[in-house]
C-alpha cells in the first residue's frame, strides 16, 4: 500500500479528491494541514449530516493506493489538470503492513455503563465486578456502547429495569438498547430500522447474547409500548413525533437520544402535541430526554 499526500486549498480539495476516486484510490481522506499548531481551524458538524465545509483553508489530502506505480500514475495525471493550480504534492510514502484485525480490536474496550453492566467485546473478558453484560463486536451498524447517546440510553434501561414489559427500539442499529432491555427483564422486544443491515446485525446481536427479541422492518411496530426507545438525530425524530409517540401506551415512557444539547427546545415543540419532553440526561454535549404518557 502507498499513500499520495497533496496540500490542497480548500476550493480544491472536492475536485482533486473526486479526481483520486476516479483514478481507483482505495481511499481518500482530508484533514486539517496545520493541525495540532496554532493555525489548526475546527470544522463541527451536526452527525449524520454533510459537513459545513469541503476542507480547510489548508488541507492535506491523503490517498490510497495498493501499487506504487498507482499512485506515481496518480500524481502525474493529476498535476496538469487545471483544478491542481496551487495544490502541492508532498509525496509518495510506503503504508507498513499491518495486522489489521488485532490492531482495530485493540481500540475497542469494554465499556462501563454502570459498575455492574459492561458492553464486552468479544475478544475480551467482563470485568469481574460485571453482573450484567452485552456481548458485542463493532460492526456495520450503529450501537457499540462508545458513544454518549448510546451509554445515556443504557444507563435509562439499566435504572428503569423494563422487567415484564413490552419495548420497542425504533431504530435499533445493532440492536444494542434492545437486547439490553431483553436483558434487564422486558417480556417483548421489538426491534426495527429502515437499513436491513442493521436489522440482520440486531439479529445475530441478541442471538450471540442469547436473548429473544423481534427484528424487522418499522412496519413490524405494532401496538402499544410500555417504553418506546429511538436514539437516531433530531431532525427524523421531529419527524417520527406522532408515530413514535402513537406507540406509548397509557403510562408509558418515550426515551429520545441523538439530540444535541442545543436542539432541546426544538424537540420539546416537536412533541409538544403528544408528551412534555424534558431533559433526562447529558453528556459530552448530547442530550436524553423523556416523557411519561
Amino acid at each position: 500500500m502507498f499513500d499520495l499526500r497533496l496540500l490542497c486549498p480548500e476550493d480544491r480539495v472536492e475536485d482533486v479528491s473526486e479526481a483520486l476516486e476516479a483514478l481507483e484510490a482505495l481511499s481518500v481522506s482530508v484533514e486539517d494541514a496545520d493541525a495540532q499548531t496554532p493555525a489548526e481551524q475546527a470544522l463541527f458538524g451536526e452527525p449524520g449530516m454533510p459537513p459545513p465545509k469541503g476542507g480547510w483553508q489548508r488541507s492535506l489530502v491523503v490517498a490510497l493506493f495498493g501499487e506504487l506505480a498507482q499512485a506515481e500514475e496518480g500524481a502525474r495525471l493529476l498535476a496538469p489538470q487545471d483544478f491542481f493550480v496551487d495544490c502541492r504534492l508532498l509525496g509518495i510514502t510506503p503504508v507498513p503492513e499491518e495486522d489489521w484485525v488485532r490492531l482495530t480490536q485493540s481500540q475497542f474496550e469494554p465499556v462501563e455503563i454502570t459498575p455492574s453492566f459492561w458492553i464486552v467485546p468479544s475478544w475480551h473478558e467482563p470485568p469481574a465486578q460485571a453482573s450484567q453484560v452485552i456481548r458485542l463486536d463493532p460492526g456495520l451498524a450503529f450501537g457499540t456502547g462508545t458513544h454518549p447517546t448510546t451509554r445515556m440510553c443504557l444507563r435509562w434501561i439499566a435504572g428503569r429495569a423494563p422487567g415484564g414489559e413490552r419495548v420497542l427500539d425504533y431504530g435499533c442499529g445493532s440492536g444494542i438498547l434492545a437486547i439490553a432491555a431483553a436483558k434487564f427483564g422486558a417480556t417483548e422486544v421489538d426491534a426495527v430500522d429502515i437499513d436491513e443491515a442493521a436489522v440482520k446485525s440486531a439479529a445475530h446481536n441478541a442471538e450471540a447474547n442469547t436473548v429473544r427479541i423481534r427484528t424487522g422492518l418499522p412496519d413490524q411496530a405494532r401496538g402499544s409500548y410500555q417504553v418506546v426507545l429511538a436514539n437516531i438525530l433530531a431532525s427524523p425524530l421531529k419527524v417520527l413525533a406522532p408515530l413514535l409517540c402513537g406507540h406509548v401506551g397509557p403510562g408509558g415512557d418515550l426515551v429520545l437520544a441523538g439530540i444535541l444539547a442545543r436542539q432541546a427546545e426544538e424537540l420539546q415543540a416537536a412533541y409538544a402535541p403528544y408528551v412534555r419532553l424534558s431533559v433526562r440526561d447529558e453528556e459530552d454535549g448530547w442530550i436524553l430526554m423523556t416523557a411519561r404518557r
